[in-house]
């Protein structure tokens, strides 16, 4: 009998054991499971150049424009990496205080694919226009997605905004400062007055020229998505190189000079009498703005920042 009690002791006794290993077993492949899920989670990201599969959330990433360096800053994200041509003063200064330390990576046309590997990114994000022929040897160093930046216009870089949002796995919170963003235009719109009649001519001016910005280019389109008509309606290209009869023809009412340098064409046709009878000489509607912030910079904060220059210039 008594056998036979120790014998029913033992059973219960290895059954309670057992019982508790399941248990325990179960608990830690749910918590790994779970944990693994998470961090493994993969997606396939449509670009220009295909499609790349991206796992998990990317940690180290190299941004090969500055639209993209915009589009992570709005995201909370410091790139590791830029191609900020070699000069930390391009990254413009509401951007440059929500981002910290980065390694440069050399110039957006032509960047260190050495510096770039060395960072050992899980992502890189770079430009259609410049480096689409360089898209296999940044492949190979990390998955890469190929996004309209250099000759987008500015809906373009809204939907280059919402891939990198979903490549970098914030598509939710994407969305949040999408409509932030969407909040803050419908406000800069309504500060511009119903009846403006007055055309826009955005152009970067340097001494090898008068490079004017049409109605499709970034600037242009983004002055226009409040109301600002653009000068140039027409033209293949979106970015012109244009001379002095050229614009006396165009005409515009408000020019906004991008300056490069410290003597531009603009400067030789102040003493010309052709200039003086541009409209917008002749109402002395020529801003002087920031060439980083309107020109090279396109994201959702430069574009906010690009309009409330040009809204204080014109109204204030």
């Amino acid at each position: 009998m008594k056998r036979y009690v120790a014998l029913l002791s033992m059973i219960a006794f290895v059954l309670f054991l057992a019982a508790c290993g399941s248990s325990n077993d179960n608990t830690s492949n749910d918590s790994g499971d779970d944990s693994s899920e998470e961090s493994e989670e993969s997606r396939k990201i449509e670009h220009e150049m295909g499609e790349t599969e991206i796992t998990g959330t990317p940690e180290n990433i190299v941004a090969l424009e500055f639209s993209f360096v915009d589009n992570l800053a709005s995201l909370g994200i410091t790139p590791a990496g830029i191609a900020d041509d070699e000069d930390s003063e391009r990254i413009i200064e509401p951007i440059r205080e929500k981002i910290g330390d980065y390694t440069s990576v050399g110039t957006r046309k032509q960047p260190s694919l050495e510096v770039i590997s060395s960072l050992q990114p899980d992502l890189i994000i770079a430009d259609y226009q410049r480096h689409q022929d360089i898209y296999d040897q940044l492949s190979e160093i990390a998955p890469t997605i190929i996004l309209p930046s250099l000759a987008a216009d500015y809906q373009g870089i809204v939907d280059s905004f919402e891939t990198v949002a979903k490549a970098v796995g914030k598509e939710e919170e994407g969305q949040e400062v999408l409509e932030e963003h969407k909040s803050k235009m419908e406000e800069l719109r309504s500060q511009v007055p119903e009846d403006e009649s007055r055309t826009v001519l955005p152009a970067v001016v340097a001494d090898s020229g008068y490079f004017a910005h049409n109605f499709e280019s970034y600037t242009g389109s983004l002055l226009e998505s409040i109301g600002l008509e653009n000068a140039i309606q027409s033209g293949d290209a979106r970015y012109n190189k244009i001379n002095l009869e050229q614009i006396v023809e165009i005409d515009p009412d408000v020019m906004f000079h991008m300056v490069a340098g410290d003597q531009t064409v603009v400067d030789e046709w102040k003493e010309n009498d052709l200039y003086q009878q541009v409209s917008a000489v002749q109402e002395e509607q020529v801003y002087e703005v920031d060439r980083n912030m309107w020109s090279r910079f396109r994201g959702l904060i430069s574009s906010e920042q690009i309009l409330e220059d040009a809204i204080n210039h014109l109204y204030e």
